[in-house]
């Protein structure tokens, strides 16, 4: 991350996520982050380890992207670092959360889901990213249904155009997700053409 920025001036969001790390080493990570000159985050919970089907979190680690979005707003970091960057003394890093408009699939339903969205929120989270939707409507569905759970922080589509015919049944499994049928019938016409599929995947998603 740190060589891009150097390179290229721009931004960078570096993820962390619960599984595999203790208390102690996402600290130490964070202290990295600041010597490296970056403080844009994304706090995520992590997926199960292969073999698992429920998330299982390392012992003297965090349990849930709230946890550590809770341990990354904790972080204390340079006084100095944040007077050169113009930072408030009590928010080092800019930290963004994940967020699931069509619900995470170990939830029961979308309502919990936006309130543990909402336990996020209230840890510290600055913005929210969502996962990768085909459909217009479940985005802003979604929106409305955090602004009127009280969230009000920036959520931000999460966009990616299809570039496989393959994708389109390993996306819904992969991460239990929607296609709308006139995006999978258009791509099914043209499936064995790989520049087809892009251009119909890269018009869609603009």
């Amino acid at each position: 991350c740190a060589a891009i920025m150097s390179r290229y001036d721009i931004e960078v969001v570096p993820h962390l996520i619960c599984g595999g790390s203790t208390k102690e080493e996402i600290e130490s990570r964070l202290d990295n982050l600041e010597f490296l000159g970056i403080n844009n985050i994304l706090a995520l919970r992590g997926d199960c380890m292969t073999g698992e089907k429920r998330f299982s979190p390392t012992p003297g680690g965090y349990r849930y992207a709230s946890e550590l979005v809770e341990g990354i707003r904790s972080y204390q970091g340079s006084a100095g670092y944040k007077r050169k960057r113009g930072m408030a003394e009590d928010r080092f890093f800019c930290i963004g959360v994940g967020a699931y408009p069509e619900k995470h699939f170990e939830c029961a339903n979308i309502e919990t889901d936006i309130e543990n969205l909402k336990r996020k929120v209230d840890a510290g989270a600055d913005y929210i990213i969502t996962q990768m939707f085909f459909d217009n409507k479940v985005y802003y569905d979604f929106t409305e249904k955090c602004r009127a759970a009280g969230i009000t922080i920036p959520i931000i589509p999460g966009l990616k155009p299809l570039s496989t015919a393959r994708q389109i049944s390993l996306l819904p499994e992969s991460f239990s997700i929607d296609i709308p049928v006139e995006l999978t019938s258009e791509i099914t016409k043209v499936s064995t053409d790989r520049n087809a599929v892009y251009q119909i995947g890269t018009e869609w998603c603009a």
